[in-house]
């Protein structure tokens, strides 16, 4: 498995205007094949700062999910926002343990 984790900083003014690409982009991913987890999450603490948490099958599903329509049109709505700090990091994980709960 590998697990992505990234953020990005939107200006708080911008964040609703981003939230149906987001969605979208979202949707479509979850259905592609090999994908475990794809979220986004707004931080409670820092308005503006938008954290990226995915989890993927094996880099096959990374590489096609980056050639995918959505993955291209959410990268032109992003870029429209000018992001600022965006840092996406791949880990690979060889096991999963869970720490809480089942």
């Amino acid at each position: 498995m590998i697990v992505i984790q990234g953020a990005v900083r939107i200006d708080p003014a911008k964040i609703d205007h981003i939230r149906e690409a987001a969605r979208v982009m979202i949707a479509a991913t979850r259905a592609e094949e090999g994908c475990i987890e794809y979220a986004f999450a707004e931080d409670v603490v820092e308005p503006g700062l938008i954290h990226i948490i995915e989890r993927w099958r094996d880099q096959a599903a990374i590489t096609a999910h980056n050639k995918t329509p959505h993955m291209a049109a959410f990268g032109a709505a992003l870029a429209a926002f000018q992001p600022k700090g965006l840092r996406v990091c791949a880990y690979d994980a060889p096991e999963e343990r869970v720490l809480i709960g089942g």
